[in-house]
């Protein structure tokens, strides 16, 4: 019992550092200012004049469509975008077998999976909006893409190849024999596409001699692109940092009535 208590005031703990991280965030996300790429080009030249350039940094939010003249192409759909992330993941069965206390053994058929491919891409593009264009830089953004692909291919390729479309990949010795008998492959591909408004939640620099919208040097300040809007991103965040505190609550109250227990017992 007092093993127990511990485990839940650990878990306690972790839950009150998840809680106390969501908060942040969902501060600084309201903090954020609220921009036009027209205004971050105004306040980017006005601050140069008054202490050079290169130096000017503020949280902002914007909305506005994805555009570049080289898009990506995702690997599988061939969907034009931004940003996609290509995943297959095998999809298999194995047979379990488990003893209890008294030494009976039972076996148990489970199924698992894992993933034997996956590819990321992004690039920068510029942000359109109905004052103008800002550059994104998206590197180290947390990228709420559209799944544009979710596709279970059953059963082994022959000659141990798994191809889709223009993708192709040799497998490597697994297989669909041994202990992991294979179901067959799931092939699944989400992207940032270029029609689509989104919201970005950055910091807007002219390090680079231009304004763009960067990962925030801060560390509690979150670099994202969804497309969410900012209220429904703030409010998703702030109910995430309600969850962890009502569960870290929990835990925390149930691990001291054990700890109390173990005690008195």
């Amino acid at each position: 019992m007092a093993i127990a208590g511990v485990i839940f005031i650990v878990a306690g703990a972790v839950l009150w550092w998840v809680q106390n991280r969501q908060q942040r965030r969902c501060n600084q996300l309201k903090l954020a200012r609220p921009s036009k790429s027209a205004d971050l080009e105004a306040m980017a030249t006005a601050v140069s004049k008054e202490i050079g350039g290169g130096d000017w940094r503020d949280y902002v939010w914007l909305r506005g469509t994805p555009q570049t003249s080289t898009p990506l192409t995702s690997e599988f759909k061939q969907v034009p975008c931004v940003s996609y992330t290509s995943t297959v993941v095998r999809e298999y069965e194995e047979t379990v077998r488990e003893k209890d206390s008294n030494g009976n053994v039972t076996t148990r058929t489970q199924r698992g999976s894992e993933t034997v491919s996956e590819h990321q891409q992004r690039i920068p593009f510029d942000l359109v909006d109905d004052a103008g264009q800002v550059r994104v830089d998206p590197e180290g953004a947390n990228i709420e893409s559209v799944e544009v692909l979710n596709d279970f291919q059953p059963g082994t390729p022959a000659g141990g190849m798994l191809s889709y479309g223009p993708f192709s990949l040799v497998l490597g010795g697994e297989g669909g024999g041994g202990p992991r008998r294979t179901l067959g492959y799931r092939y699944k591909e989400t992207v940032l596409p270029l029609d689509r408004p989104v919201l970005v939640v950055g910091t807007a620099s002219d390090s680079t001699g231009n304004v763009a919208i960067e990962k925030p040097t801060q560390a509690d300040q979150p670099y994202i692109i969804t497309l969410k809007s900012h209220e429904a991103l703030t409010k998703s965040v702030s109910q995430s940092a309600q969850i962890a505190f009502w569960s870290m609550v929990a835990c925390l109250g149930v691990g001291a009535v054990l700890l109390v227990a173990a005690l008195i017992g």
